[in-house]
This record gives C-alpha cells, structure tokens and sequence, in this order.
C-alpha cells in the first residue's frame, strides 16, 4: 500500500489569540490540493519525541481556495493537565519553512450544501475551526446564518475579525454574535455569562434552523439539553467531539455537568426582539449501514463472534464497530475512520476487507474496527 501521507511546507504561522496558532500549509512538491468539504480535518503525523503520533485538525479555512491549508490549533498545556503531545510540539516546534506530513481531508462533520435551510452555527472556544471552514463556504451562497461563538474572554477569542468580515460582507444575511463567560475590561462583546434560551430567543427568527454544534464536552452537553429543550427534530443538529467520539444525547442523558450556568444577557440592540427557534441534536458519524425499512426481510450475512463476550451477531452492513456496538458493546475508538489505531482488536479466525483503508496497516493477527467488515465469518477478541 501507498504511502497514505505527502509532505506540505508551513508558508505562514502566526499567533491567533492566547494560546492559538495558525499554519498555513502548501505542498511541498508543489501538486494539486486534496478536495475538501467545509467541516473536514487533517491528519498530521508527527515527529514528537518516542515516535511519531498521529494527531487530527480540523481545516479553519475557505476550501475554496486550492492553494494552500490552514489549520488553528489550540495549545494544550494547563497547570495540572498533561500537555497535549501534538498540539505542543506543533507550536513549540514547527516553524515557517518546516514541512509536516499530512494526510487527505476527512470526516463526515460537514455542512449540507445541498440544503436551502437557515444555519446556526454555534462554537465554543477553538470549536470554531470547522464551524468557520462552513461560514466561509455559506458566505458564497444566499442562505441566512447566525454565528455564535461562546468564549471566555476577548484574549482566547480566536479568529473573531474573520468571522466579522464575512458578516460584514454578507449585507446582513450573516449574522454574527460573541458570547463572553468573563470578560476582561476593555473587551468587545455581545453577551456575558453563556448561551441560554432568552439569548437564543432573541437572536434567532422562528424558522426551521439546521444546526451545527462544535466545543468542548461540557459546552455541548449544555448546548444540547438547552437546544432539544427547545424542541427541535433529532436531525436538525450535527455535531462533532474533539476527541473521543461519543453519543451527546447519551450524555446530557447521563447527567455530564456543564459549566456553571450565567444567563447571558443580550445587548440592548437585539434584548427587544421576540423570535425563537427549536433545535436538537444527533451525532454524525460516517459510513453508517443504511436503515432497513420496517417490513422488509432481514439479509443474511457472515456470523461474527465476540469471544470474549460471548456473543454473536450476523452482519448485514456497515462495520464491525457498529456491529459490535449494536450487540451491546462498548470497544474502545475515537476517530471512526482508520486513523488512530484505538479501535484495533485482535482477530482470531477469519478474515476483513476496508471500506476506508487506514493509515497505518494494523499488524497481522489485528484489525481495526471502526473501517471493516467481515469476509465470511470471523471471530474476534471481544
């Protein structure tokens, strides 16, 4: 197998807001970009010290524009946290004029240009990165869009002239907001304390929104109880973790907390209006096995065995990690998508094909979960 990854040089780095970089990448051997979709990552393998680890960002800019990348990474190293291992190493060493192997765009977080609908896109912290890839792409196009971004402060606000030129731009079809937890003196802003439902309310026209939601846990947790508490339809919110992939709805249902609650408090210019909207929320995941319609008979597939467990389950479409998942699993994953190696388990009899080859082959005797189904019947260490 090819080598998945091509080697890009770093043509501009420079500092976004406390904590955050930019890298603006171009291939070092000078051929055509990668197509993207608004919403996609990266992936980067990295030299770090002890070998190299594969870390995923998601593209902040216009994939519009064919010339180059760009990614903004947020630095992970706070007092009592291990540091994070890419994200630091990305800034403490990855200069202007290194290069950087990298691999084709992916991911199915991505905005739906086939859609005419109004868009809310809502962000927290560098959870703005893909949501503004999609501004940029939805700044073409004639479609309404609220964007709201939930920050601390003005320092770490990243990326906010951006987000203002498009509005700017856009004659009021955009609609930009910034939300400050605690503002510093001096800041710009448009509320304080979080996002709750009269900010909500008086942002947003009744109309039927789509919804893309990106952040940390904690905000999306909020988020999401505060949106579904509103009343829209599972499908009409998308989200996306950074980090381990999991069920918001499973856990705003598990009682995750969220940070403590200030109701915002919108400014004078828009606190008169009285809208409202009703969104919800459901996690995007890729390649998903199409739904069988209700009266339709069950295909008969390959026996798959978890020994471990001691259960089976017959396959009938999408991957092993679903099927495992819907015989009442819980494997361990995180990108979905033949990256990161977290879902690889060893295979005792049988054999896989990939329905998206990973980056790294997995050894003989593994495989990996999340990007395989079975051919004829295969027994697994589960």
């Amino acid at each position: 197998m090819a080598d998945a990854f091509r080697r890009f040089t770093v043509v501009r780095k420079h500092h976004e807001a406390e904590g955050i970089t930019s890298f603006h990448l171009v291939a070092a051997d000078g051929a055509a970009l990668w197509p993207a979709l608004p919403g996609q990552y990266l992936t980067l393998r990295l030299p770090v010290p002890g070998g190299p680890v594969l870390r995923t960002y998601s593209l902040s800019s216009d994939v519009a524009d064919r010339t180059q990348y760009r990614i903004s990474v947020k630095r992970e190293a706070m007092p009592g946290v291990p540091a994070g291992v890419g994200s630091c190493w990305l800034h403490d060493h990855l200069a202007e004029g290194d290069t950087v192997e990298i691999a084709a765009p992916r991911g199915g977080f991505v905005l739906d240009e086939a859609s005419a609908r109004p868009v809310l896109l809502l962000a927290g912290g560098i959870g703005v990165t893909p949501l503004l890839s999609m501004l940029h792409r939805l700044a073409q196009g004639g479609r309404r869009v609220v964007f709201v971004q939930a920050c601390e402060n003005g320092a770490v606000h990243a990326l906010r002239d951006e987000v203002a030129a498009l509005a700017t731009a856009s004659g009021g079809r955009i609609v930009a907001r910034s939300v400050y937890r605690q503002p510093s003196p001096g800041d710009r802003f448009d509320a304080e304390g979080v996002i709750d439902k009269a900010f909500l309310q008086s942002l947003l026209p009744l109309d039927h929104y789509e919804v893309y939601l990106c952040g940390p846990t904690g905000f999306m947790v909020g988020m999401w109880r505060l949106l579904t508490g509103l009343g829209l339809r599972e499908e009409d919110i998308r989200y996306e973790f950074f980090g381990k992939q999991t069920s918001l709805p499973r856990l705003a249902a598990e009682g995750v907390p969220v940070q403590a609650h200030v109701p915002a408090r919108a400014p004078a210019a828009i606190a008169g209006l009285a809208f409202l909207t009703n969104p919800a929320a459901r996690g995007i995941e890729e390649d998903l096995p199409a739904p069988v319609a209700p009266d339709a008979a069950p295909a008969k597939g390959p026996t798959v065995v978890f020994a471990r467990s001691g259960r089976e389950a017959v396959w009938t479409g999408g991957t092993l990690l679903e099927l495992a998942e819907a015989a009442g699993l819980e494997p361990e994953f995180s990108c979905r998508s033949g990256i990161c190696n977290s879902c690889r388990t060893d295979i005792r009899a049988g054999s896989v094909s990939y329905v998206e080859q990973p980056l790294t082959q997995p050894a003989p005797g593994k495989v990996l979960l999340c990007c395989s189904q079975p051919q004829g019947r295969v027994v697994l260490d589960l």
